[in-house]
């Protein structure tokens, strides 16, 4: 049990050693793209494997510490003054996060009986929902946050005629940075999950 203990808690903290270089070090975990946009962000993919090995309460904890995170990051180094609205409320911040993380451990839980090829199938899957998660809920807390005052927001997400509901700017501005990200890491994470487990399950 000892061991066992010790093992968590050394990949454990090998992910969050990846987190802070991914959120701390410039296009490591937030790619930027169009400068008054939200970065296209890596993030997720850690997230996703992270939580595919330990299991959705450590996956949801580490969403947590993500969500907090970029809330941190909202106040002392935004990149953009979107991300500066969107991650200074704590809501859109953390609850995207929260989810992110707990989904792909639910997936692993559910499959970690099956035969490898549905394993890779579905580490597949959870990446894209990783990433999905996140962008969706972010863009649905967001359209009901800033219901009651759109142009706020909305003069910041790009070109949009008087009148366009804030939900479709969102998608609009939002919605292809989620889909590369969600491509990312989809593609990914089966790569780097599979090996990973049969080096774990080695280790006892």
């Amino acid at each position: 049990m000892r061991r066992k203990e010790t093992k968590n808690l050394a990949i454990t903290a090998i992910f969050v050693a990846i987190f802070l270089l991914q959120t701390f070090i410039p296009n490591i975990g937030y790619i930027r793209i169009l400068p008054t946009l939200p970065a296209i962000t890596t993030v997720p993919l850690t997230v996703a494997v992270y939580s595919l090995i330990m299991g959705p309460i450590a996956g949801t904890f580490f969403g947590i510490f993500w969500g907090l995170a970029r809330l941190v990051q909202a106040y002392t180094q935004p990149g953009d003054i979107v991300s500066l609205m969107l991650f200074q409320n704590f809501v859109i911040a953390v609850i995207p996060s929260v989810l992110a993380g707990l989904f792909p451990g639910l997936i692993g839980k559910l499959t970690v009986k099956k035969k490898n090829r549905f394993k890779e199938v579905s580490y597949t899957a959870a990446g894209a929902i990783t990433s999905l998660t996140n962008t969706i809920f972010v863009i649905l807390l967001t359209s009901l946050i800033f219901m009651g005052n759109p142009a706020q927001l909305i003069g910041h997400l790009g070109n949009f005629s008087h009148g366009t509901p804030l939900i479709k700017a969102l998608i609009i501005a939002l919605g292809m940075n989620g889909l590369v990200e969600a491509v990312f890491t989809a593609v990914v994470t089966p790569i780097i999950v599979t090996p990973l487990n049969k080096v774990l399950a080695r280790l006892g």
